[in-house]
């Protein structure tokens, strides 16, 4: 592997966290929490989740710490405790904790070579490289950037990579309510033969 495919990947990796963060932009404390899946999903327990997955997997699995110590993944942590975000926490801290944890994860990134060695316990092959982590990562970061385009679109409509939405045409509500309409007429055609 090369140093050039280590950047692309970091690239790539990057741009994805930056959709993670706007898609958290400009809405209420409540819109920005409130579970909108029967699983709680909810925008700001996605961002938290993702800060322990960057804290980890590029903090101690190639011994390097992360501080302050996220207690979210801990053995005593209640079940789901990095998914969503209670009312003492502020988004403030949480968007925060995020970009310090990416600020660290970019250094390590930076600073090993693309084969660096690192352990990841749990994993079935628990020997890993720096490229299993950016791929993980990356894979991870880009899911849960899906789930959040998603939430963002139930909550205002918005959607896509970036908040300025120049990776989607324009179009106005009325095409959008005609185009869903043609696609559920699809689902009713195909649902009845």
């Amino acid at each position: 592997m090369s140093e050039e495919h280590k950047q692309r990947l970091h690239d790539y990796l990057t741009k994805t966290r930056e959709a993670v963060i706007w898609k958290a932009e400009g809405l209420s404390e409540y819109d920005v929490r409130r579970p909108l899946t029967r699983t709680g999903t909810n925008l700001l327990g996605l961002i938290k989740h993702l800060s322990v997955g960057e804290a980890w997997y590029f903090g101690q699995v190639f011994d390097r710490p992360f501080e302050p110590h996220l207690p979210w993944w801990d053995d005593d942590a209640p079940e789901g405790a990095d998914m969503w975000v209670t009312a003492s926490e502020s988004r403030q801290n949480i968007l925060e904790t995020y970009r310090a944890a990416i600020a660290h994860a970019d250094e390590t990134i930076r600073s090993l070579h693309i084969d660096a060695p690192g352990h990841v316990p749990w994993w079935p092959r628990p020997n890993v490289t720096l490229h299993a982590i950016l791929v993980h990562v990356l894979a991870e970061t880009a899911r849960h950037a899906g789930h959040a385009d998603i939430l963002r679109e139930q909550l205002d409509g918005s959607t896509g990579m970036r908040a300025d939405n120049l990776n989607q045409e324009p179009h106005d509500n009325q095409w959008w309510a005609d185009y869903r309409s043609q696609i559920e007429s699809a689902a009713h055609s195909a649902a009845s033969t």
